[in-house]
């Protein structure tokens, strides 16, 4: 007969040192006087404790169940049920490849199995100097630069294998790296720490912006019934098509989702778009 010991109970998680929660303290009453309910400010606290420890510890959900008059239960479901709240150790820079179809058929898929062999690591794994982590991400909602890669939630749009393979070496090597758009790159420590909804003191990051590509943009015009040059509309069967003209003068495909860059094929051997009898199949409506 097998021997099958339960082993003791889990002791209670320690505590943080005491000046470590006196400063947590002072930032977590900051950050619940902003909620007529207490309970409102548990999402922005596990960001905060987060950004103590790079992921949220068992110490860090005593701190907010102690805080908030919640029980570690109560807590832990909140923090098992988000995924951008890390429960174990993690890097300084969170490498997350989107893998949704988009983005998988344009390269994703390619770029987080290459990374995987160039870093060592699995989903969600370290590498050994702690720098990188890498995970698989469902959507980066920015379908109209895809495949897309994200670097603590920061975008780097229409990566190949080869420039995301450069991207986590810079990364690792502590050279300068520059999002596409959006804000300066910072830590995950630092970026889980402005989601809690303190100040992001980095210089120019508040100015900097990154808004939507012109795909999802041309969407937005023709909803409000504005001209969008070089727009194209699939109409359903049996209406004629009344597409908008093509290639205007001063109309831009910014994105690969409107212009696909040959660099961003995961298998240049295979082009993507099926192939018919007679060719490249053609969109409804051409």
């Amino acid at each position: 007969m097998t021997d099958v010991s339960l082993g003791m109970p889990q002791l209670p998680a320690p505590d943080y040192p005491a000046d470590v929660r006196a400063r947590l303290e002072a930032d977590a009453r900051e950050v619940v006087a902003r909620y007529p309910d207490s309970r409102s400010a548990l999402l922005p606290l596990l960001h905060l404790v987060q950004s103590e420890e790079g992921h949220v510890t068992r110490t860090g959900m005593r701190f907010c169940a102690e805080v908030l008059d919640l029980t570690t239960a109560e807590v832990t479901a909140v923090a098992t049920f988000y995924s951008m709240y890390r429960r174990r150790p993690s890097g300084d820079y969170q490498v997350g490849v989107c893998t949704n179809t988009l983005c998988a058929v344009m390269g994703g898929d390619a770029i987080f199995e290459e990374l995987q062999q160039h870093l060592g690591v699995g989903n969600n794994e370290t590498t050994s100097d702690g720098k990188v982590t890498l995970e698989h991400i469902e959507c980066n909602a920015a379908c109209d630069f895809a495949p897309v890669v994200m670097v603590n939630w920061e975008f780097f749009d229409n990566q190949t294998p080869e420039s995301a393979k450069r991207l986590v070496d810079d990364l690792r090597a502590g050279r300068p790296v520059a999002p596409t758009r959006g804000a300066p790159l910072c830590t995950y420590k630092e970026t889980a720490r402005i989601l809690a909804g303190f100040p992001d003191e980095r210089p120019g990051a508040v100015e900097a912006t990154g808004g939507a590509g012109p795909a999802s943009l041309i969407g937005l015009k023709l909803a409000k019934g504005e001209a969008a040059p070089g727009a194209r509309v699939v109409h359903p069967r049996g209406e004629a098509p009344q597409d908008a003209p093509r290639d205007e003068p001063g109309s831009e495909h910014l994105s690969s989702h409107d212009a696909p860059q040959p660099t961003s094929a995961s298998d240049p051997q295979h082009p993507s778009g099926p192939v018919g009898p007679a060719g490249p199949a053609t969109e409804e409506g051409e």
